[in-house]
């Protein structure tokens, strides 16, 4: 499905093909899955599988109708025999029973369970859906859409043994219990009358949900509602307008968030006019694409006939070879489907919810008495000193309580923040912050910390519905606001994350509620961690889920890095990893790993040209001021490229550190770092160096902590998850099937390091000359070319770079850049073998 945002960047393109990519986009939705289905079929005949479960299902469908329906004539006859009975008491016990049901004992049995003891003759809705499902597994064909009859089937079913129910007392089996029971009790709670007003209520309920009917346009139908003129003539060209917010969804196939968005910045304005009058902002945002579309329609049909301007040409630029022309990817998608990285690990499960602990009642308690007390305490301390207020107002939160004053009029706000002081010492509270003003309200809030703070709970956090409803790349919930609203981000958005504070204050646990909103929403082929422990007891515990989750250089055995000297190997080798996606995002002609992805599950890129999905990467270093302290320079280096570059491909930096210096957070890591998080610290300084302005000294402790998200500072009780949670949801992930091994990073070779480039041209690889000749065509040494071209593995292709360095075609490592290329051209090349050959030979 086309949406306005590919109109918009593909203005340049000829229309068809915009019609091509619909059709392409349309026909992996209709495949999604499909993959699965190929890969299964290879161990299991499912189509045997399919056709048997559909005679099954059609079986059963006719089965039941026939009993049903005999119901009707034998129901007199069997119900006392039937009644109170379970099925195999019924079949096995009373073997001398018989029954007049044309289907004997079972028909009997299961058309009294559906027509008396269920749902009346409304149960009938249960045949159609076998039928349907039925029909469809065994002769792949669709009598009736399968989602809508369900949803269909189960509304019907309940409205209408509710609605026969109420005009058969003395007939029971039209409504069935259900509908008996459901309007006796109405009856009683509201009366009769009112219980015929809830059901047509309900009915119009349904009705709505299942079909969205046009209820104006049925006004106008019967004569009660104003018909709108959409007459086109009488329109001008700028101002197109549609005949309703359905039609133009159709017609231009717009998201409804972009619509959303477009009738909230415009519908402030004509709020009081025609409620049924049409959003014209949504046409004036569609109307140039139509336009354009038409306009480049008809320069390709008069191409001959169009006289070219000298001072204005269009060229329309041809796409990179890699990419496949759009009647080969949707012969691709058709064949196999949309690619799917989790198919590796299809049976993978997502960690319960269950494994969480309930720390507290997760409610506020509201105590007036203190509220009252603190209140008075301001009011007292600002009149003291001649500061007058005209409003005050308290918002109660987990921990803090936030007091809004207005001040009144004349009134300095730095006389107020001056006497933070003065109103702690009334208050005798710990921690009192004042923010002057509150950024977006014309108020000063007054930070005071409850007497008895709660415990926010990492469970409440997971099951929140803006949590389990999120779409983001990478969501992290860390806790709640003084408003007491769940606090949930995108790492992928932030794009790297600082966190300092002082020991105890709540760190640990904070890296420990990030690192578990991820594991809660993502699959083991979406997200890949890298985590570096200096102290080797605080990430121990993600040691089980290496294989599904973690990330390492080859060789390691432990996939927690705890040395100093692997740990610069690393970062280093994220750098390398960091250079080679780019050359991919590059080839493939996409400006982030989001829009990389997407074309490469549609099948756009092709594998056998070294494209691959990629995962996100997330580095967790955990006590950064210890590697400063015995690598630094060494370690800051990688760490400022990955958080210069690093963002666009897919690689996000959380950096922990107990140390809040200057020579630990320095300038460049601070200027890369947008989103930082402080806990408490013991000076205003400490304060400063995190969050570029005091207030983390302000802190209590215990998990209160202040957010920083550029321009925004948000304060926060962090989500509580202790470490047996932790563990207990490593060993469920960990229990499950896993990949082979850790995702494997690139090797990284000290180039520091003496190396021996004596290679004997007798030991060289076999594919020597032939990367030679890669090399000296395309003029560029580097790994990653013998990659691509020659489909190699990185250890192979960077042995081959160096007996290339060895023997004289390529120069010297350059770091990330490529090395130069000392043969100019192929018979130079040659020559050099020639040379070679019978230098040997002599």
């Amino acid at each position: 499905m086309a949406t306005k945002n590919e109109f918009t960047s593909n203005k340049s393109e000829e229309p068809k093909k915009n019609q091509a990519k619909k059709k392409t986009e349309k026909s992996g939705k209709k495949y999604s899955g499909k993959a699965a289905l190929n890969r299964l079929e290879e161990k299991v005949d499912l189509t045997k599988v399919r056709r048997i479960t559909g005679i099954v299902f059609l079986v059963i469908s006719i089965y039941t109708f026939l009993a049903c329906l005999s119901y009707f004539s034998t129901w007199q006859a069997d119900q006392d025999k039937v009644i109170n009975k379970g099925l195999f008491e019924f079949l096995f016990s009373d073997s001398g029973t018989e029954v007049s049901n044309w289907l004997g004992k079972f028909g009997a049995w299961i058309s009294h369970l559906l027509i008396y003891r269920w749902f009346g003759v409304a149960s009938f809705s249960f045949v159609l859906v076998f039928f349907v499902i039925g029909v469809y597994l065994l002769f792949r064909f669709k009598l009736l859409p399968i989602n809508k009859v369900l949803a269909q089937s189960i509304l019907g079913t309940v409205w209408i043994s509710i609605f026969l129910g109420f005009f058969s007392y003395k007939i029971e089996y039209l409504g069935g219990s259900f509908g008996f029971y459901v309007n006796d009790w109405l009856a009683t709670a509201v009366g009769k009358f009112g219980a015929f007003v809830f059901i047509a209520a309900l009915f119009f309920v349904f009705l709505y949900i299942l079909f969205e009917p046009n209820f104006h346009q049925l006004m106008v139908i019967l004569g009660i509602g104003k018909k709108t003129n959409h007459a086109e003539d009488e329109i001008p060209n700028d101002d197109v307008t549609g005949n309703s917010m359905t039609d133009i969804k159709i017609v231009n196939e717009i998201k409804d968030e972009e619509i959303e968005e477009d009738e909230i910045s415009e519908t402030i304005s004509f709020e009081e006019e025609d409620e049924h009058t049409t959003n014209d902002s949504e046409l004036i945002i569609e109307t140039p694409e139509r336009e354009l579309e038409e306009q480049f329609l008809e320069e390709d049909e008069n191409s001959e006939e169009v006289e070219s301007d000298d001072d204005f040409q269009i060229e329309v630029a041809d796409e990179k070879d890699e990419e496949l022309d759009e009647d080969e990817i949707n012969k691709k998608i058709e064949e196999f489907g949309e690619y799917d990285p989790t198919l590796d690990l299809s049976s993978y499960r997502l960690p319960p919810i269950d494994l969480l602990v309930d720390h507290g009642d997760n409610k506020i308690s509201v105590n007036k008495e203190e509220l009252e007390k603190n209140k008075d305490s301001i009011v007292q301390t600002l009149s003291n000193y001649k500061i007058e207020i005209s409003q005050i107002k308290a918002t109660v939160g987990p921990t803090v309580t936030l007091y809004e004053i207005v001040p009144a009029p004349g009134v300095r706000i730095s006389k107020i923040k001056n006497l933070e002081d003065d109103i702690a010492l009334s208050l005798a509270a710990l921690g009192i912050r004042i923010i002057a003003p509150i950024p977006g309200k014309g108020t000063v809030g007054i930070e005071v910390p409850n007497a008895k703070p709660d415990v926010v709970s990492m469970k409440s956090l997971i099951k929140s519905e803006k949590f389990q409803n999120s779409d983001y790349e990478l969501p992290i919930v860390l806790g709640k606001t003084i408003s007491n609203e769940t606090w949930i981000y995108d790492l992928a958005k932030m794009p790297h994350l600082l966190i300092a504070g002082a020991t105890g204050q709540g760190k640990s646990v904070g890296l420990n509620a990030i690192l578990v909103s991820i594991l809660y929403k993502k699959h083991p082929s979406q997200v890949k961690f890298v985590m570096v422990d200096p102290k080797k007891v605080e990430l121990t515990l993600y040691n089980k889920i290496e294989r599904h989750f973690l990330a390492k250089l080859p060789g390691e055995e432990e996939p927690i890095i705890t040395d100093t000297s692997k740990v610069v190997a690393t970062l280093n080798s994220l750098c390398i990893e960091m250079d080679t996606r780019y050359e991919m995002l590059k080839n493939a002609q996409c400006r982030n790993i989001k829009e990389y992805n997407k074309k490469f599950i549609s099948r756009r890129l092709n594998p056998e040209n070294g494209n691959r999905y990629l995962p996100y990467i997330v580095v967790v270093v955990d006590e950064f001021a210890d590697l400063i302290m015995t690598a630094g320079k060494e370690v800051e280096h990688p760490i400022a490229r990955l958080a210069q570059l690093a963002r666009a491909i897919g690689i996000h930096l959380i950096i922990a550190t107990q140390r809040p210096s200057v020579n630990v957070i320095t300038g460049t890591i601070k200027a890369n770092f947008p989103a930082r998080i402080a806990f408490r610290v013991m000076q205003s300084i400490d304060s400063r160096t995190i969050l570029d302005s005091t207030g983390a000294d302000q802190l209590i402790g215990r998990g209160d902590m202040l957010v920083s998200t550029g321009n925004d500072m948000t304060r926060i009780q962090c989500g509580f998850v202790d470490t047996p949670e932790v563990e207990a949801i490593c060993d469920f992930i960990g229990e499950q099937r896993a990949y082979p091994d850790a995702l494997l990073l690139p090797e990284y070779v000290d180039e520091g390091a003496e190396q021996d480039l004596d290679f004997d041209p007798s030991e060289r690889d076999s594919m020597f000359e032939e990367a030679a000749r890669m090399v000296v065509t395309h003029q560029q040494g580097s790994a990653s070319l013998l990659q691509r071209k020659l489909k190699l593995g990185y250890n192979r292709a960077g042995r081959l770079i160096d007996q290339l360095e060895a023997a004289g075609i390529v120069g010297p490592s350059k770091g990330s850049k490529a090395r130069d290329v000392l043969i100019s051209d192929e018979m130079a090349l040659d020559e050099f073998f020639r040379n070679e050959r019978e230098s040997n030979n002599f």
